[in-house]
């Protein structure tokens, strides 16, 4: 019974805390709903949506000032969520449904990750603090982005892999056949995190990264469970499906790639130090350094707990960040957030973070509605998007 009410206060909460950043648009703030349905990315993929990156149809039905060929870089998983939803709803509709019942999903996954793998004291509190902890996180998950979907991708992903290497590591693998389905789950699972958001294919890696380690520790038994890994291969076949379907709709296998500046990795760290290159712009960076701290701190805690599979993911994570040229470092950083609160979990837990948490949440949802308020497409007529 607790895990029902916890399940279903983990729902509520998922509500609310939409519900409460949208309600100042919904009472006509600045632009009113619109400022919600026009957030960036959200417009990029509603015309995916409808159009399925048909250069033609996108150039004659809306006017964004956004070159034809950027388009593919933003990846068909969100917007297939939402042309399925367009069926009962109309488009801004369908997006914005899309994004909370992903983020309801995914808040319910994240409980039943540290749930069943005991990475809490308390997994219904660490919820909780997971829907409102960053603040970049409460503005991304109150308009369309596909980081809801992505990050619940993800956590599912992991909830299975995990459970099928405790097995692994318990010396269950005379259960093959569970342990295999697990592992299809994960790989079906990361599929969808990788054609919703590139950087899936960072939980492959990851994933190979903890095979290796799991090699190094026992070259012997090793040999069996990486057979067993096989389906783990749908996530990098998820990336060349994608490119395929790109040459179908576009022309060109690699689209991605070629949509302009898009692609933010560059070789050494830190380059977003220099504000000369494009999308950062500023000398004002000093928060960058911060979240690369709390990166590092949650790959050397998770470590110290003994947590080597989350680690394997948060260390490739965290040293992918560390090659981004992007003033929007804190969007790129969400995926690490799930795994930075279950390694700071028993600090978390104390009173006194509960009581530093209330004194900020007024911070954190006015840099909310400040942010959505603010980061908005030039959309003239939304007759094409309904």
């Amino acid at each position: 019974m607790k895990i029902k009410r916890d399940l279903f206060l983990v729902i509520l909460f998922s509500l609310l805390t939409t519900l409460i950043v949208w309600l100042p648009f919904l009472c006509s703030f600045k632009e009113g709903i619109i400022s919600l349905f026009k957030n960036y990315d959200g417009p990029n993929y509603l015309i995916i949506a409808k159009t399925w990156y048909d250069k033609a149809l996108i150039g004659r039905t809306f006017s964004l000032p956004i070159p034809l060929e950027y388009y593919p870089a933003h990846l068909p998983g969100y917007p297939l969520t939402i042309s399925l939803l367009n069926t009962i709803l109309r488009g801004p509709w369908a997006m914005l449904t899309s994004t909370l019942l992903a983020t309801i999903g995914c808040s319910l996954m994240f409980y039943l990750f540290v749930l069943k793998f005991k990475l809490s004291e308390n997994p219904l509190w660490l919820t909780l603090v997971f829907l409102i902890l960053p603040a970049r996180w409460v503005a991304v998950k109150a308009v369309g982005s596909p980081e809801p979907l992505f990050i619940f991708a993800i956590l599912a992903s992991f909830y299975f892999f995990k459970s099928a290497f405790d097995k692994v590591e318990n010396n269950l693998l005379s259960k093959k056949k569970i342990v295999w389905l697990d592992l299809l789950l994960a790989g079906i699972f990361g599929a969808l995190a990788q054609i919703t958001k590139s950087p899936g294919i960072l939980l492959f890696i990851s994933y190979l990264s903890y095979l290796g380690y799991l090699g190094y520790l026992r070259k012997k038994t090793i040999i069996g469970s990486i057979k067993l890994s096989l389906p783990l291969l749908l996530i990098p076949l998820s990336a060349l499906a994608v490119f395929i379907f790109y040459q179908f709709r576009t022309g060109d296998f690699l689209a991605y790639f070629h949509s302009g500046d898009n692609f933010h990795l560059v070789f050494p760290p830190y380059l977003g130090f220099f504000p000369e290159r494009s999308w950062l712009g500023t000398f004002w960076s000093e928060d960058m350094v911060w979240q690369y701290l709390l990166g590092a701190l949650t790959v050397v805690f998770l470590i110290k707990q003994k947590y080597y599979d989350l680690a394997c993911f948060a260390g490739v994570f965290f040293l992918a960040t560390t090659l981004v040229a992007h003033r929007d470092l804190a969007r790129y950083s969400l995926p690490i957030m799930p795994f930075t609160l279950i390694a700071f979990d028993s600090f978390i837990q104390k009173k006194e973070f509960r009581i530093a948490l209330l004194i900020i949440l007024p911070a954190i949802y006015l840099y909310a509605i400040n942010f959505i308020a603010g980061n908005t497409a030039p959309v003239a007529d939304w007759t094409p998007y309904l």
